[in-house]
């Protein structure tokens, strides 16, 4: 019986898994996307996030605990340079799976597990979202310039009228 035991144990043994995991996270940290099974992505999701979380503040402590799940010098140092950074300001939600269909071979469901940060076509330069953002009074401001230009083209308009109207007094006085 499997009571109370909550992860996926992905067919594998403990230190199997924990090889995995770490691998895989690496690869998430280093290349910011990996294409792989959506159970996988799942455990990977479960497994990484509290590391992004820690990477949030750099002190020798919480690089030192990273390390013994990653055990790559190289994605610690990344982790914590290019990607803490980025995502300093988010409160968790750090990773977003995709799923892409099945794999050729087995029918087994992929996914793509990416860092939400990083990806430019889904928030691209989410700073300029939040500039264009204006009240009401200034988007009056730029109505009112641009009227001031338009009655050129009304005084234009209004003549042609003028002169169907005249043709029209014209036909009745006849």
């Amino acid at each position: 019986m499997r009571h109370g035991k909550k992860f996926n144990h992905l067919g594998r043994t403990a230190s199997h898994r924990s090889a995995l995991l770490s691998n895989m996270a690496c690869s998430l940290i280093e290349h910011k996307r990996i294409n792989t099974t959506v159970a996988k992505a799942k455990a990977l999701r479960v497994y990484v996030e509290p590391l992004l979380t820690k990477a949030k503040e750099d002190t020798t402590h919480n690089r030192r605990i990273v390390f013994s799940y990653l055990q790559s010098k190289e994605a610690v140092t990344e982790l914590f340079r290019s990607v803490a950074p980025k995502i300093a300001e988010r409160n968790g939600g750090y990773t977003r799976i995709i799923k892409t269909g099945f794999r050729q071979g087995d029918a087994a469901d992929m996914a793509l597990i990416e860092l939400v940060d990083f990806n430019e076509l889904y928030n691209p330069n989410a700073d300029e979202k939040k500039t264009t953002r204006r009240s009401r009074r200034a988007t009056t401001a730029k109505k009112e310039a641009v009227v001031a230009d338009a009655p050129k083209v009304e005084e234009k308009v209004e003549e042609p009228k003028a002169e169907a109207t005249d043709s029209t007094e014209e036909k009745t006085e006849e």
